[in-house]
């Protein structure tokens, strides 16, 4: 399995996983409360039995043979002796209590249990009363491991099935790429005995606007034919930096398209260009340029035209491409691959996708404005890191 495939098994496996552990904290929130609960019973009995102890000393305390009487004392349990108005007679307890009345009370994670005494019997006291620290750090720690080792198990498991269940899509994938890749190869050759033998007849005979569309349906389908090329190879590809006129790549891209333009009458205009170097791939520059002067010939009138400048500031350098065409009207799904516009022009929807993943590589940011029926306005600012002084 592929990077990608694990990634994904992973990122799904995290979302069941995250789906399951929400869909459990109603019954382990329901489980908490009833752990406190015991927790909080098993202290009273605990409490009951250490006021036993004490009632039993008391009782056993013989005033004639014994000077005095040593109370009993205990690591985390506090007691004391009170009168009738639970005033202490004598005390261990610390904390204020705030219910007196005879029972088991908790306050601030404080427990306390008041016992009534037989009157005049007990060194004159009328309560006894038995107080201790609650702590459920074992209680919460109990729920969190039960709900770790749930998680654990639904990730694990779900990762696991997740790998399976894509297994015959992967195998499916991968024929389907093979397929692609086979197809492409199959495609590059005999477009480009075309393109050379129109040249050459070109160059012998005199153009005619047969061998002109034909030309021109060739650089289309060549535009669909490099993103495709580039879609399936990217990822195995080591894309190298160099420097480039960008004046010149753009003004020679202009010119490739200049005939597929003329095609729909449509002006192909090279405005505002400045002259600089930049630092970066041909390849990936060229998948930004053609797609977007593709694009805008495809979206615009008859008769319209497209314009593409280039201007160069302190802070970087951006390209512009702006038609007078039919404007989008959803631009923030023109990105995501395979969608279109419109299913009356022609394309498979992944140009624009491809612009996006490189520009996002690259830290190069983009701004579009479209207004519906009147156009559409692309603008590539290239960091200034890219230019070359």
């Amino acid at each position: 399995m592929s990077l990608k495939d694990s990634s994904y098994a992973l990122k799904n496996a995290l979302f069941y996983t995250l789906l399951v552990t929400c869909i459990l904290l109603v019954p382990l929130y329901i489980y908490t409360l009833y752990s406190k609960t015991i927790y909080e019973i098993e202290n009273e009995l605990i409490l009951k039995e250490h006021a036993t102890r004490i009632i039993r000393s008391m009782q056993e305390y013989d005033s004639i043979h014994e000077e005095y009487f040593e109370f009993p004392r205990f690591k985390s349990i506090e007691s004391g002796l009170y009168d009738l108005q639970f005033k202490p007679i004598f005390t261990l307890i610390t904390k204020p209590l705030l219910n007196l009345s005879e029972g088991y009370h908790i306050y601030n994670n404080y427990a306390y249990l008041v016992l009534s005494l037989p009157k005049e019997r007990y060194f004159s006291a009328e309560y006894l009363i038995v107080a201790t620290e609650l702590s459920y750090a074992s209680v919460y720690l109990k729920v969190a491991s039960i709900l770790l080792s749930i998680a654990m198990l639904v990730l694990l498991l779900s990762f696991f099935f997740l790998k399976r269940f894509a297994l015959p899509f992967k195998r499916v994938n991968k024929k389907l790429d093979n397929f692609i890749k086979d197809s492409m190869h199959e495609i590059n050759t005999p477009l480009s005995i075309i393109n050379v033998n129109i040249d050459l007849h070109n160059r012998k005979f005199p153009q005619t606007k047969y061998l002109q569309r034909i030309k021109t349906a060739t650089k289309i389908l060549s535009t669909i034919y490099d993103d495709m090329d580039y879609l399936i190879k990217n990822r195995q590809r080591n894309f190298e930096i160099e420097a480039i006129n960008l004046k010149d790549f753009l003004y020679e891209r202009v010119n490739y398209f200049a005939e597929v333009a003329a095609m729909k009458e449509i002006k192909l205009l090279c405005l505002q260009c400045d002259d600089l170097m930049i630092t970066f791939n041909t390849t990936q520059l060229q998948r930004i340029i053609d797609n977007n002067i593709s694009n805008a010939i495809k979206y615009s009138e008859p008769k319209g035209k497209v314009e593409v400048s280039l201007h160069d500031f302190d802070k970087g350098c951006k390209i512009i491409f702006r038609d007078y065409g039919v404007g989008m009207k959803n631009p923030e799904k023109i990105f995501e691959r395979y969608y279109r516009e419109s299913s009356q022009v022609g394309g498979f929807g992944i140009g624009l996708n491809i612009v996006k993943a490189i520009i996002d590589e690259h830290n190069i940011s983009l701004h579009v404005s479209s207004v519906y029926n009147e156009g559409s306005t692309f603008i590539y600012t290239f960091p200034a890191n890219m230019k070359q002084l």
